[in-house]
Protein backbone atom coordinates (compact mmCIF):
# COMPACT_ATOMS: atom_id res chain seq x y z
CA UNK A 1 0.00 0.00 0.00
CA UNK A 2 1.63 3.50 -1.26
CA UNK A 3 1.23 6.77 -0.01
CA UNK A 4 0.27 7.92 -3.99
CA UNK A 5 -3.16 5.46 -3.84
CA UNK A 6 -4.60 8.30 -1.34
CA UNK A 7 -5.34 11.81 -2.24
CA UNK A 8 -8.08 13.84 -0.36
CA UNK A 9 -10.93 11.52 -0.77
CA UNK A 10 -12.04 8.60 0.91
CA UNK A 11 -10.40 5.54 -0.98
CA UNK A 12 -13.22 3.14 0.62
CA UNK A 13 -15.45 3.94 -1.75
CA UNK A 14 -13.43 3.23 -4.57
CA UNK A 15 -11.84 0.17 -3.07
CA UNK A 16 -15.36 -1.05 -2.81
CA UNK A 17 -16.37 -0.57 -6.10
CA UNK A 18 -13.63 -1.81 -7.53
CA UNK A 19 -13.63 -4.98 -6.07
CA UNK A 20 -17.64 -5.49 -6.73
CA UNK A 21 -17.10 -4.99 -10.78
CA UNK A 22 -14.18 -7.39 -10.50
CA UNK A 23 -16.44 -9.98 -8.70
CA UNK A 24 -18.87 -9.15 -11.10
CA UNK A 25 -16.78 -9.85 -14.24
CA UNK A 26 -15.67 -13.05 -12.96
CA UNK A 27 -19.19 -14.03 -12.10
CA UNK A 28 -19.75 -13.38 -15.98
CA UNK A 29 -16.71 -15.95 -16.38
CA UNK A 30 -15.42 -13.44 -18.72
CA UNK A 31 -11.43 -12.59 -18.74
CA UNK A 32 -10.07 -8.98 -18.34
CA UNK A 33 -9.32 -9.68 -22.01
CA UNK A 34 -13.26 -10.61 -22.78
CA UNK A 35 -14.55 -7.79 -20.57
CA UNK A 36 -12.52 -5.28 -22.63
CA UNK A 37 -13.87 -6.59 -26.14
CA UNK A 38 -16.95 -6.33 -24.87
CA UNK A 39 -16.59 -2.96 -23.55
CA UNK A 40 -14.68 -1.72 -26.64
CA UNK A 41 -18.54 -2.67 -28.49
CA UNK A 42 -20.01 0.31 -26.87
CA UNK A 43 -18.53 3.97 -26.46
CA UNK A 44 -15.06 5.15 -24.28
CA UNK A 45 -12.06 4.15 -24.25
CA UNK A 46 -10.60 0.81 -22.83
CA UNK A 47 -8.01 -1.06 -22.65
CA UNK A 48 -6.74 -4.20 -20.74
CA UNK A 49 -4.18 -1.59 -18.87
CA UNK A 50 -6.63 0.54 -17.96
CA UNK A 51 -9.56 -1.97 -16.42
CA UNK A 52 -6.40 -3.68 -15.02
CA UNK A 53 -5.84 -0.43 -12.94
CA UNK A 54 -9.39 -0.47 -12.19
CA UNK A 55 -9.46 -3.57 -10.42
CA UNK A 56 -6.27 -2.69 -8.64
CA UNK A 57 -8.02 -0.01 -7.00
CA UNK A 58 -5.80 2.80 -8.96
CA UNK A 59 -7.96 4.40 -11.36
CA UNK A 60 -11.04 5.76 -10.12
CA UNK A 61 -14.03 5.02 -11.79
CA UNK A 62 -16.41 7.57 -13.54
CA UNK A 63 -20.59 7.21 -12.89
CA UNK A 64 -20.46 6.66 -16.88
CA UNK A 65 -17.50 3.94 -16.65
CA UNK A 66 -19.59 2.29 -14.16
CA UNK A 67 -22.53 2.28 -16.62
CA UNK A 68 -20.67 0.81 -19.47
CA UNK A 69 -19.09 -1.85 -17.15
CA UNK A 70 -22.15 -3.20 -15.89
CA UNK A 71 -23.56 -3.17 -19.14
CA UNK A 72 -20.44 -5.32 -20.22
CA UNK A 73 -20.77 -8.21 -17.41
CA UNK A 74 -24.33 -7.79 -18.19
CA UNK A 75 -25.59 -6.86 -14.94
CA UNK A 76 -29.37 -5.82 -15.40
CA UNK A 77 -30.34 -5.52 -11.72
CA UNK A 78 -31.47 -1.84 -11.30
CA UNK A 79 -30.99 -1.24 -7.64
CA UNK A 80 -27.56 -3.26 -8.02
CA UNK A 81 -27.06 -0.88 -10.52
CA UNK A 82 -28.32 1.87 -9.12
CA UNK A 83 -25.97 1.62 -5.90
CA UNK A 84 -22.62 1.13 -7.82
CA UNK A 85 -23.25 3.97 -9.95
CA UNK A 86 -23.41 6.20 -7.11
CA UNK A 87 -21.19 4.67 -5.43
CA UNK A 88 -18.82 5.98 -8.45
CA UNK A 89 -20.01 9.28 -7.91
CA UNK A 90 -19.64 9.18 -4.25
CA UNK A 91 -15.56 8.68 -4.47
CA UNK A 92 -14.58 11.81 -5.85
CA UNK A 93 -15.87 13.33 -2.31
CA UNK A 94 -13.42 15.14 -0.57
CA UNK A 95 -12.82 14.26 2.85
CA UNK A 96 -12.64 16.41 5.81
CA UNK A 97 -9.16 16.03 7.00
CA UNK A 98 -8.26 18.09 3.64
CA UNK A 99 -8.89 21.60 5.63
CA UNK A 100 -5.70 20.13 7.66
CA UNK A 101 -3.52 19.36 5.08
CA UNK A 102 -0.63 21.87 6.26
CA UNK A 103 -0.82 20.67 9.49
CA UNK A 104 -1.11 17.20 9.16
CA UNK A 105 1.49 14.74 8.69
CA UNK A 106 1.69 13.27 5.43
CA UNK A 107 2.02 9.65 6.62
CA UNK A 108 -1.47 9.81 8.81
CA UNK A 109 -3.36 10.37 5.93
CA UNK A 110 -3.67 6.95 4.73
CA UNK A 111 -5.33 6.09 8.37
CA UNK A 112 -7.57 9.15 7.87
CA UNK A 113 -8.93 8.07 4.46
CA UNK A 114 -9.29 4.68 5.53
CA UNK A 115 -11.12 5.37 8.68
CA UNK A 116 -13.59 7.47 7.06
CA UNK A 117 -15.37 4.21 5.89
CA UNK A 118 -14.89 1.92 8.84
CA UNK A 119 -17.53 -0.67 9.45
CA UNK A 120 -15.53 -2.69 12.27
CA UNK A 121 -12.39 -1.64 14.16
CA UNK A 122 -10.28 -4.09 16.59
CA UNK A 123 -7.44 -2.19 18.57
CA UNK A 124 -4.73 -3.00 20.89
CA UNK A 125 -2.68 -0.40 22.73
CA UNK A 126 -0.18 -1.44 24.89
CA UNK A 127 1.80 1.95 25.99
CA UNK A 128 -1.20 5.08 25.24
CA UNK A 129 -4.32 5.34 23.86
CA UNK A 130 -6.47 5.51 20.64
CA UNK A 131 -6.56 8.59 18.71
CA UNK A 132 -10.63 7.86 18.64
CA UNK A 133 -10.44 7.87 22.71
CA UNK A 134 -8.56 10.87 23.46
CA UNK A 135 -9.62 13.75 24.89
CA UNK A 136 -8.09 17.37 23.55
CA UNK A 137 -6.30 17.60 26.86
CA UNK A 138 -4.46 13.89 26.44
CA UNK A 139 -4.28 14.66 22.79
CA UNK A 140 -2.10 17.50 23.49
CA UNK A 141 0.49 16.70 26.23
CA UNK A 142 0.79 13.67 24.68
CA UNK A 143 1.73 15.36 21.26
CA UNK A 144 4.30 17.75 23.22
CA UNK A 145 5.36 14.69 25.32
CA UNK A 146 6.53 12.47 22.36
CA UNK A 147 7.49 15.41 20.25
CA UNK A 148 8.78 18.52 22.30
CA UNK A 149 8.88 21.71 20.32
CA UNK A 150 8.32 20.08 17.10
CA UNK A 151 5.26 22.00 16.09
CA UNK A 152 4.47 25.91 16.69
CA UNK A 153 1.57 26.45 19.21
CA UNK A 154 -0.90 27.38 16.46
CA UNK A 155 0.01 24.11 14.39
CA UNK A 156 -0.83 22.05 17.65
CA UNK A 157 -3.85 23.18 18.22
CA UNK A 158 -4.60 22.22 14.38
CA UNK A 159 -3.68 18.98 14.88
CA UNK A 160 -5.71 18.30 17.81
CA UNK A 161 -8.47 19.75 16.40
CA UNK A 162 -7.97 17.14 13.73
CA UNK A 163 -7.70 14.31 16.69
CA UNK A 164 -11.03 15.16 17.84
CA UNK A 165 -12.50 15.53 14.38
CA UNK A 166 -11.71 12.61 13.28
CA UNK A 167 -13.31 11.21 16.66
CA UNK A 168 -16.69 11.83 14.81
CA UNK A 169 -16.21 8.55 13.10
CA UNK A 170 -17.12 6.75 16.10
CA UNK A 171 -20.52 8.17 15.54
CA UNK A 172 -21.42 8.35 12.19
CA UNK A 173 -24.32 6.39 10.62
CA UNK A 174 -24.24 3.61 10.29
CA UNK A 175 -21.96 3.14 13.34
CA UNK A 176 -18.58 1.03 13.06
CA UNK A 177 -18.35 -1.61 15.68
CA UNK A 178 -15.40 -0.70 17.65
CA UNK A 179 -13.74 -3.16 19.83
CA UNK A 180 -10.72 -1.49 22.19
CA UNK A 181 -8.10 -3.43 24.61
CA UNK A 182 -5.84 -1.72 26.35
CA UNK A 183 -3.39 -2.89 28.45
CA UNK A 184 -3.65 -1.78 32.26
CA UNK A 185 -0.50 0.02 32.26
CA UNK A 186 -1.65 2.67 29.91
CA UNK A 187 -4.23 3.51 32.63
CA UNK A 188 -1.43 4.03 35.05
CA UNK A 189 1.14 6.17 32.84
CA UNK A 190 -0.13 9.60 33.85
CA UNK A 191 0.50 12.22 30.64
CA UNK A 192 0.43 15.63 31.29
CA UNK A 193 -1.07 16.28 35.14
CA UNK A 194 -2.96 13.97 37.25
CA UNK A 195 -6.15 16.24 36.25
CA UNK A 196 -5.67 15.57 32.60
CA UNK A 197 -5.41 12.13 32.84
CA UNK A 198 -8.16 12.00 35.18
CA UNK A 199 -10.69 13.37 32.37
CA UNK A 200 -9.25 10.83 30.22
CA UNK A 201 -10.07 8.14 32.15
CA UNK A 202 -13.80 10.08 32.45
CA UNK A 203 -13.72 10.12 28.48
CA UNK A 204 -13.49 6.07 28.53
CA UNK A 205 -15.71 5.47 30.93
CA UNK A 206 -18.23 7.83 28.74
CA UNK A 207 -17.09 6.18 25.48
CA UNK A 208 -17.46 2.97 26.49
CA UNK A 209 -21.69 3.66 26.83
CA UNK A 210 -21.69 3.90 23.31
CA UNK A 211 -23.38 0.74 21.95
CA UNK A 212 -21.11 0.14 19.41
CA UNK A 213 -18.09 0.33 21.52
CA UNK A 214 -16.56 -2.47 23.47
CA UNK A 215 -13.91 -1.63 25.55
CA UNK A 216 -11.45 -4.10 27.91
CA UNK A 217 -8.33 -3.87 30.00
CA UNK A 218 -5.92 -6.37 29.92
CA UNK A 219 -5.19 -6.64 33.22
CA UNK A 220 -1.42 -6.81 34.96
CA UNK A 221 -2.21 -10.55 35.93
CA UNK A 222 -2.23 -11.33 32.27
CA UNK A 223 1.57 -11.87 31.92
CA UNK A 224 2.94 -13.17 29.03
CA UNK A 225 0.85 -12.53 26.23
CA UNK A 226 0.93 -11.93 22.07
CA UNK A 227 0.28 -8.35 23.55
CA UNK A 228 3.77 -8.29 24.01
CA UNK A 229 4.51 -7.99 20.05
CA UNK A 230 2.99 -4.32 20.36
CA UNK A 231 0.15 -2.58 19.20
CA UNK A 232 -1.68 -3.63 16.50
CA UNK A 233 -5.43 -2.94 14.76
CA UNK A 234 -7.39 -4.83 12.32
CA UNK A 235 -9.53 -2.56 9.93
CA UNK A 236 -12.64 -3.99 8.81
CA UNK A 237 -14.07 -2.06 5.55
CA UNK A 238 -17.37 -2.39 3.61
CA UNK A 239 -18.03 -5.93 1.44
CA UNK A 240 -16.13 -7.06 -0.61
CA UNK A 241 -13.02 -5.73 0.66
CA UNK A 242 -11.07 -7.79 3.35
CA UNK A 243 -9.69 -6.68 6.25
CA UNK A 244 -6.94 -4.65 6.70
CA UNK A 245 -4.12 -5.23 9.59
CA UNK A 246 -2.13 -1.80 10.64
CA UNK A 247 0.32 -0.99 12.92
CA UNK A 248 2.89 1.91 13.63
CA UNK A 249 5.71 2.76 15.60
CA UNK A 250 9.19 4.78 15.67
CA UNK A 251 9.68 3.12 11.85
CA UNK A 252 6.09 4.72 11.00
CA UNK A 253 2.74 3.05 9.39
CA UNK A 254 2.76 -0.53 8.26
CA UNK A 255 -0.30 -1.43 6.33
CA UNK A 256 -0.81 -5.67 5.98
CA UNK A 257 -2.87 -6.59 3.11
CA UNK A 258 -1.93 -10.54 3.41
CA UNK A 259 -4.72 -12.62 4.02
CA UNK A 260 -2.98 -15.12 6.13
CA UNK A 261 -0.86 -12.22 8.33
CA UNK A 262 -4.02 -10.22 8.79
CA UNK A 263 -5.79 -13.83 9.82
CA UNK A 264 -3.16 -14.37 12.19
CA UNK A 265 -3.60 -10.47 13.76
CA UNK A 266 -7.53 -11.42 14.23
CA UNK A 267 -6.38 -14.91 16.29
CA UNK A 268 -3.98 -12.94 17.85
CA UNK A 269 -6.88 -10.70 19.07
CA UNK A 270 -9.08 -12.95 19.72
CA UNK A 271 -6.25 -14.05 22.64
CA UNK A 272 -6.07 -10.94 24.16
CA UNK A 273 -10.02 -10.70 24.03
CA UNK A 274 -9.79 -13.73 26.37
CA UNK A 275 -6.88 -12.59 28.23
CA UNK A 276 -8.88 -9.07 29.03
CA UNK A 277 -11.10 -8.72 31.95
CA UNK A 278 -15.08 -8.56 31.09
CA UNK A 279 -15.98 -5.51 29.68
CA UNK A 280 -17.81 -4.37 33.63
CA UNK A 281 -14.61 -5.77 35.50
CA UNK A 282 -12.76 -3.52 33.16
CA UNK A 283 -14.77 -0.24 33.98
CA UNK A 284 -14.42 -0.87 37.40
CA UNK A 285 -10.64 -0.74 36.80
CA UNK A 286 -10.82 2.03 34.73
CA UNK A 287 -12.80 3.91 37.73
CA UNK A 288 -10.44 2.22 40.47
CA UNK A 289 -7.30 4.34 38.22
CA UNK A 290 -9.82 7.29 38.16
CA UNK A 291 -10.39 7.16 41.59
CA UNK A 292 -6.33 7.35 42.68
CA UNK A 293 -5.97 10.53 40.53
CA UNK A 294 -7.83 12.62 43.13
Amino acid sequence: MTQERFGGSSVVRRWQLADSLKGLREKAALTQEQAVTELKKGTGRWSAAKLSRIETRVHRVKPREAEQLLDAYGVTDAELRDSLVRLSAMSSERGWWVGFDDELPKAVKPLLSIESGLVGLRDFQPQLLHGLLQTPDYARALMNAVSPGACRPEELERRVAARMIRQHVLLKEPQPRAHFIIDQAVLERVIGTPEIMRGQLRKLLDTADYPNVTLQILPREAGGSPGLEGPFAILTLPDPIPDIGYTEGPAGMVYVEDRDRVRAWTLRFGILAELALPCDDSLDVITAAMNLLE
